[in-house]
């Protein structure tokens, strides 16, 4: 993977690292971040080794194929040129003033959702119907925002309410009306190609004309949870084209504590496949 010192040459500082981005700046650029896309997979908010050969590539290209699908919804994608070692898996991007909250939109109860469902028929403090099974379609989308924790500790699930607590009425009532929007679209969009959105999460922050922009990436194989459309009508609600074969793996074969192992490399074929098949259909 490229190094901070490859990318000096050409005015870029490193300034922060994600699990899965590093953040670039250029004097010569004020107002402008350079996004790079590493192969790095992460799951239960850990780094795992080995990474997804090539995954920083997919998931730039998946980005920018959404990013240019949802036009009419300002993004934050700025110009500039692109230095040649990190050529197809990064972005340059306009600063923006990022909300503490993730906007989770689900389609489908599922995962965490699942979880909370079994204990309070409920998910984020939204009440659902009685008698739903774990990868049910739900009657409508539902949004459920998270807090942004720091980085190396989980988001925390809140409620609508909450979000309004953290941000106010107004922006908060925003995120949740374009977040559900943009799922809806979206969701129409990849049943149309056989694939099901069961969920996902946007990132939203504010430019310097005081416009709500969607940034960071945008409806990949790690923000969002696809299913084989297919597959799943036949009864298989585990064919996944996202990063749940990691979750699978880890989830059997770690209980939680120390360092997670390394990741066998028929898990990191399997997933790396999944994420170009689901690239190839999409985009077909």
């Amino acid at each position: 993977m490229t190094g901070a010192e490859e990318l000096e040459p050409f005015g870029w500082q490193h300034f922060y690292s994600g699990k899965v981005r590093d953040l670039y700046r250029n004097e010569a650029l004020p107002g402008r971040m350079l996004v790079v896309a590493s192969d790095r997979v992460s799951a239960f908010d850990h780094v795992l080794e080995p990474g997804i050969p090539g995954k920083g590539r997919l998931l730039t290209e998946l980005s920018l194929w959404w990013f240019e699908t949802l036009a009419d919804v300002p993004n934050h994608l700025g110009t500039g040129d692109i230095p040649a070692p990190v050529a197809g898996r990064a972005t340059i991007a306009r600063e923006l003033e990022m909300y503490p909250v993730e906007c989770v939109v689900r389609g489908y109860l599922t995962g965490s959702g699942w979880k909370e469902y079994q204990a309070t028929q409920s998910v984020c403090g939204v009440a659902l119907p009685a008698g739903l099974s774990d990868g049910d379609r739900l009657p409508e989308p539902i949004y459920t925002p998270a807090f942004k924790a720091p980085m190396g500790e989980h988001d925390v699930n809140i409620t609508f309410e909450q979000s309004v607590e953290l941000i106010g009425a107004p922006a908060a009532t925003a995120l949740r009306d374009l977040s559900v929007s943009i799922f809806t679209r979206a969701s129409a969009i990849a049943e149309s190609h056989g694939v099901i959105l069961a969920d996902t999460k946007f990132e939203f922050g504010i430019d310097s004309d005081g416009i709500i922009t969607l940034a960071d990436e945008v409806l990949t194989s790690d923000s969002s949870r696809y299913w084989d459309a297919a597959a799943y009508e036949s009864g298989d609600r585990a064919s996944s084209f996202d990063k749940q074969i990691v979750r699978d793996w880890l989830a059997a074969n770690w209980q939680g504590e120390g360092e997670p192992p390394q990741l066998p490399q028929e898990i990191v074929d399997r997933t790396a496949a999944r994420y170009r098949e689901l690239i190839e259909r999409l985009t077909a």
